[in-house]
C-alpha cells in the first residue's frame, strides 16, 4: 500500500468493502492499482509523497495516469509531458543523473 495525504493505492485484489473502510478511516480516496506492467506489489514499485511519485521504469502510461489521479500529483500542471510540474532543483537532479 502507498498512502499520502492526498490518496491511497492498494493491492488490486483488495475488496471494495476493504477499500471503502480504509477510505473512511483515512479520509482520502483509495484505488486498487498495479505498477511496473502489472505488478501487484505496490510498495516495492512506487514511492510517493504529497508532491511527487516515483515508480519503476516498466510502469505503463495508464498506470501512471491512475497513480497521478488518485494521489493528485501534478494537479496544477498542464499536459502529461509538462516538466514544469517538478521543482527546478528536482528536475535538474533527474537530468544530471539520466541525461
Amino acid at each position: 500500500m502507498v498512502l499520502t495525504n492526498q490518496g491511497a493505492l492498494v493491492h488490486p485484489r483488495t475488496s471494495v468493502a476493504q477499500m471503502n473502510e480504509l477510505s473512511s478511516l483515512v479520509e482520502v480516496p483509495v484505488a486498487a492499482v498495479t505498477v511496473n506492467r502489472g505488478s501487484d506489489v505496490i510498495g516495492a514499485g512506487l514511492v510517493a509523497n504529497d508532491w511527487a511519485a516515483f515508480c519503476g521504469l516498466a510502469t505503463t502510461a495508464t498506470e501512471v495516469q491512475v497513480i497521478e489521479s488518485i494521489l493528485q500529483i501534478r494537479k496544477d500542471s498542464g499536459a502529461v509531458g509538462d516538466q514544469g510540474a517538478l521543482p527546478d532543483s528536482l528536475q535538474r537532479a533527474i537530468n544530471d543523473q539520466y541525461l
